[in-house]
């Protein structure tokens, strides 16, 4: 009959698809009315400043950890080398900035040659990245043999500024988002470094190179480590060489929590803050509220992850 459009070419709308892609602030509506709820004075300016004090050097390090998963990889170092920057931070940058600056240079260096090592040799990214937790360790150690240091006064203003209205980890979490997204997923070369990881036969035969997009991507989980661990310590004020150590596992979760896959070259870089944001969020202020002892949180954060994922894989499967 005219005027009836075949089933097979009536536009679809995915409901599937578009509720995988709210979940990450769906998961975080929810973290926040549960705070609303144990404690109505924690939303408010002040509150928020607090609970997300530590939100900023996590969502840094997610979307440090976000740009080797685009390309199907995995770096176990991250934490670490987080905390190597942390002492690097707290002594030479604070004591001898010309130094500090270059050493800070070269180690984003020796994370592009880790790509350039993965690919050039076809090694395994997780036995090399584990193997380079250690070396960031024991660098971290020797720099800052125990707990001190000082942030540089700059720094510390810096992440101590108070911004009006909207508290200013908010707003250095949107603008990070919002850099990240439209640099990887809007740009034309942000394409090509995506393709990497979701069709590299394709990204071949167009000419570009394989070990210079590898490259590229590892120096930019370089680079947003340095500025975590220094916005860590900009923070906190003082350096320890294990400040770092649990940023691997968080920033692997941010990006899997905001939407990531490790197959494909699917990541979304605003979500990853979500994701970051929520698990911050999680991790300490929701769980303090529950009055949950701290022997006990960090299971209960595994459930929180593991249930989100779980929603995740159901809408999926219902969606497809």
């Amino acid at each position: 009959m005219t005027g009836l459009v075949p089933t097979a070419a009536r536009p679809s709308f995915n409901t599937g698809h578009l509720l995988r892609t709210l979940l990450p602030a769906l998961s975080m509506t929810l973290i926040l009315l549960a705070i609303a709820w144990l404690n109505p004075r924690a939303i408010s300016y002040f509150g928020f400043s607090l609970m997300l004090n530590l939100a900023i050097p996590i969502a840094l390090a997610t979307v440090a950890q976000m740009f080797v998963i685009t390309i199907n990889e995995l770096d176990l170092s991250i934490g670490t080398f987080v905390g190597f920057v942390g002492c690097v931070t707290a002594t030479w940058l604070h004591d001898a900035p010309v130094f500090g600056v270059l050493v800070l240079v070269a180690s984003v260096g020796v994370y592009a040659g880790l790509g350039a090592l993965i690919h050039l040799r076809n090694l395994p990214p997780i036995v090399v990245t584990l193997g380079m937790s250690f070396v960031w360790q024991g660098l971290a150690i020797l720099v800052l043999p125990k707990p001190g240091g000082a942030a540089p006064d700059w720094l510390k203003a810096f992440m101590g500024f108070q911004t009006p209205f909207v508290p200013f980890p908010i707003i250095a979490a949107v603008v990070i988002g919002l850099v990240v997204h439209f640099g990887l997923m809007r740009s034309s070369y942000g394409a090509v470094l995506r393709g990497a990881g979701g069709n590299q036969q394709a990204i071949g035969r167009a000419g570009w190179s394989l070990l210079k997009t590898k490259v590229v991507m590892f120096a930019l989980t370089g680079t947003f480590g340095v500025i975590s661990g220094m916005a860590l310590i900009g923070i906190t004020t003082s350096g320890d060489a294990n400040i770092g150590n649990g940023y691997t596992l968080l920033s692997i979760a941010g990006v899997i929590l905001g939407g990531g896959e490790f197959v494909g070259g699917r990541v979304s870089p605003i979500g990853a803050v979500i994701g970051a944001l929520t698990l911050a969020l999680a991790a300490s202020p929701l769980l303090t509220f529950m009055h949950i002892p701290p022997d006990w949180q960090v299971a209960a954060n595994g459930v929180i992850l593991i249930t989100v994922l779980a929603a995740r894989a159901l809408i999926g499967r219902k969606g497809a």
